[in-house]
């Protein structure tokens, strides 16, 4: 049998809190747009920068996790696989979105330090 490997670890910043939601049979889902900016010195020597976004999903426990851990504009370490779902619309129209499905989560900056206060007390 071939193998293969996908395998995605990411550390970027949340663009926004993450957005929680169940499916039907009630399994939380978390997800949440990681953002990742680069620069580089282009060949006229100037700097550019560039960020690339991705979409970031969390099931289950993990989802709950990052519901409860993770806020907008903090550093995350996110670890998974890509995966790709496609869908049709109404007018019959293929719609494909990738995404990451987080297997670990960890959050790389802590929250205000008000809110650990207010957690604390």
């Amino acid at each position: 049998m071939n193998k293969g490997l996908n395998k995605v670890m990411l550390i970027g910043w949340l663009d926004a809190d993450p957005e929680i939601r169940q499916t039907p049979n009630g399994r939380q889902i978390a997800s949440f747009t990681l953002a990742i900016p680069r620069s580089w010195v282009s060949s006229q020597g100037e700097l550019r920068e560039e960020t690339e976004w991705f979409n970031v999903v969390a099931w289950g426990g993990l989802a709950d996790v990052c519901e409860h851990f993770l806020l907008k504009d903090q550093q995350v370490y996110v670890e998974g696989r890509l995966q790709t779902r496609r869908w049709q619309d109404s007018q019959g129209r293929m719609h494909f979105r990738t995404e990451v499905v987080a297997s670990n989560v960890i959050a790389l900056s802590a929250h205000d330090d008000e809110i650990f206060e207010e957690e604390l007390d």
